[in-house]
């Protein structure tokens, strides 16, 4: 896996942007609650015999796929950032997730596509329980110590995971792993999961890219979970709504969910013009796109 150069204008740039408007965020969340998920997936109903999804908000994304739980990214806190004993310096949600981390259904896998604190927040992965297998991008696993069982993957590695009954493989992506200023070691990156003869793709996050799929594979995906948000500025770093429709057409996938949108306010598009984006980009197709609201959830149709 290539690291890209230490984005330090990046950091910079966030930073001023997020610590100018910190005094204006905070008196507007004095007046404005966190909204309640639209929807709420009720996980213990789903049968072990089909694939299910369910996205909780930003790029979590709770999964049974045929009997195997895996959540991806999971960020289920009323805010992310930088922690210090009783308080979290960082956005706050703009709407609640749609289940709470003692609400998940026990859970066999969990995914960690890069270091980021909107990716990995060490609060939520604390309250998550220590049997589950972590997979995480390459130089990450120091994150996932509490786990019992970590498996850390670079771009076309492969692990098996729930008694082989999931393949996870480490897929490309085009963005940057570091968690803090000097964190420069750490990867990122997308996983290819396959179970039964299906793949779903969660491409964790990306910026544009022609590449989100393994060295080699020949075939399409049943699901493709891409990043749809925070774009602008920061479009070297994050794909739009149009080029990540295009990218899950690259990969084949018969099914789009689109995340990593209408959570946290992270960039400076209206909250609400990335799925209108992909939904304009989908045009006739927009059917594809199988969830657009926090909390919807979604079977895969047996052919």
């Amino acid at each position: 896996m290539s690291q890209r150069p230490f984005p330090f204008r990046t950091y910079l740039s966030y930073a001023r942007r997020y610590f100018h408007g910190a005094r204006e965020m905070r008196r507007h969340e004095r007046v404005n609650p966190i909204l309640p998920a639209p929807h709420r997936p009720e996980p213990a109903a789903w049968p072990d015999d089909r694939l299910t999804l369910a996205w909780l908000g930003h790029a979590t994304v709770l999964m049974n796929l045929y009997g195997t739980r895996a959540v991806t990214d999971p960020a289920l806190r009323a805010r992310i950032g930088i922690s210090v004993p009783g308080a979290t310096f960082g956005p706050r949600r703009l709407v609640a997730p749609a289940l709470a981390p003692d609400e998940l259904p026990p859970v066999d896998v969990v995914l960690l596509s890069h270091a980021h604190m909107d990716h990995t927040d060490l609060g939520t992965l604390r309250r998550l329980p220590r049997s589950a297998h972590a997979v995480v991008a390459r130089g990450n696993g120091d994150l996932a110590r509490r786990f019992r069982r970590v498996d850390e993957l670079a771009w076309d590695e492969s692990a098996r995971v729930h008694d082989g009954r999931l393949r996870v493989t480490g897929t490309p992506v085009r963005h940057w792993g570091a968690r803090v200023i000097r964190d420069t070691h750490r990867g990122f990156g997308g996983f290819l999961l396959e179970t039964r003869g299906r793949a779903v793709l969660f491409a964790g996050d990306t910026a544009d890219t022609h590449r989100l799929l393994p060295t080699g594979w020949d075939r399409p995906v049943d699901v493709a979970i891409v990043p749809i948000g925070a774009y602008d500025p920061w479009i070297a770093n994050h794909a739009t709504p149009e080029q990540a429709w295009r990218m899950a057409n690259e990969a084949g996938a018969r099914w789009i969910v689109p995340v990593h949108h209408g959570t946290f306010r992270l960039s400076r598009e209206p909250m609400d013009e990335p799925l209108r984006r992909l939904l304009a980009a989908a045009g006739r197709e927009r059917d594809r796109v199988v969830i657009t609201r926090i909390g919807e959830t979604w079977t895969l149709p047996e052919d």
